[in-house]
């Protein structure tokens, strides 16, 4: 089995460890992990090392990412989505569109959200999420986040007292579409939460590169970690002489271009070799991969 990254567009209803699992067996490895996390009601783009590449999902700058949402006005629910009981309800049919670009705008750019209260974030060493189980009434912090981007794509009513916004979303890792769908529902003063969820973007891989389950289960295979790396890291190339002393370990000279980011390695054949970042003018080893 080939070293490298599977961009899996993850269905509905499983867990990112159950898709893990399932590529388990469909690469005869152990090796395999996944980086950015998706709820099981969320579908889309989630990124899975296969072997070696393993060893870059730590690195990976995924901090930018997109998804398509739709968010329900009239109801809000213990979870912020679909999967949670409904706790409130207030007629939204008097909502209109341009409350809610407002409302949208309000929540665009750099801003702090309190996460929602079912997240993994842990409080105290406990996960949040086993806190609400556990009938626990507390606070979450908030925290700053960016969202670079909120559109809406379309605004239909359900009834007289539901609203459904389509929208998409661009926004900074560690952002909470859950909690967006809830606070801008709240602005609004209907309540408000999530019925449907795709991420089309993690960094620089897109939908257009990920595939089903079904897809991989007929034929396997995985992005080489060669091309995994040339697209997620700014590349370094270096002669043989360097490829040998990297290979055995030894910090190399940092050029001026290498600052304090992962940067991929690549030896005089196009082979990738290691992650790198620059520190007191040499070449620290984040991963060697030769």
């Amino acid at each position: 089995m080939k070293d490298g990254l599977v961009i899996v567009d993850k269905p509905g209803g499983m867990t990112s460890h159950d898709v893990v699992s399932r590529l388990r067996r469909l690469a005869g490895t152990r090796r395999v992990g996944h980086a950015g996390t998706l709820d099981p009601m969320a579908t889309g783009v989630l990124v899975i090392g296969v072997e070696k590449a393993t060893r870059l999902l730590g690195h990976l700058a995924l901090t930018r990412k997109e998804y398509e949402a739709t968010i329900r006005l009239g109801q809000t629910t213990v979870t912020d989505d679909a999967e949670g009981e409904i706790t409130a309800a207030a007629p939204a049919g008097g909502v209109t569109r341009e409350a809610i670009d407002a409302g949208i705008t309000r929540l665009t750019g750099d801003i702090l959200q309190v996460p929602s209260k079912v997240s993994a974030i842990k409080v105290n060493g406990v996960r949040s999420y086993a806190r609400v189980r556990g009938g626990e009434e507390f606070e979450l912090a908030a925290r700053p986040v960016t969202v670079s981007s909120f559109t809406v794509r379309d605004v239909r009513r359900e009834g007289d007292d539901l609203v459904d916004v389509d929208v998409t979303v661009e926004c900074s890792s560690g952002t909470y579409i859950r909690a967006l769908a809830r606070d801008l529902g709240a602005g609004l003063g209907v309540g408000g939460h999530l019925t449907a969820l795709r991420r089309t973007r993690v960094g620089p891989y897109g939908a257009d590169l990920a595939r089903t389950l079904e897809q991989l289960t007929e034929s396997f295979s995985v992005l080489p970690i060669a091309e995994a790396a040339a697209a997620a890291f700014p590349r370094w190339d270096v002669d043989a002489r360097q490829a040998r002393l990297l290979g055995n370990g030894v910090r190399l000279d940092a050029p001026p271009s290498l600052g304090a980011v992962p940067t991929a390695v690549f030896g005089p054949e196009g082979e990738f070799l290691a992650l790198v970042e620059g520190r007191e003018g040499q070449a620290r080893i984040l991963a060697n991969l030769a």
